[in-house]
């Protein structure tokens, strides 16, 4: 379902012409998804996808979160 979000976001994104869009860790918090396989599923993800989006920012105001993203980001495809 995570995945699955993620590529949506970008369809959408994609249906109305946008180049660029930042992404929040999604599930990751109040849901309690395990953060690191959250990281990694929106990396995979991201990267599967096939989108005129150009620019994907993966952001968040916890650096533990985006250590994780930098992590994935290394292993992810590696």
């Amino acid at each position: 379902m995570l995945s699955s979000c993620y590529r949506r976001c970008l369809e959408v994104a994609d249906e109305l012409g946008a180049r660029s869009v930042g992404f929040p860790s999604i599930s990751a918090g109040t849901y309690g998804f395990p953060a690191d396989l959250a990281a990694r599923k929106a990396v995979a993800a991201l990267r599967a996808a096939t989108t005129d989006v150009r620019l994907v920012l993966l952001v968040d105001i916890y650096r533990k979160t985006l250590r994780r993203y930098e992590a994935a980001l290394q292993t992810e495809g590696a």
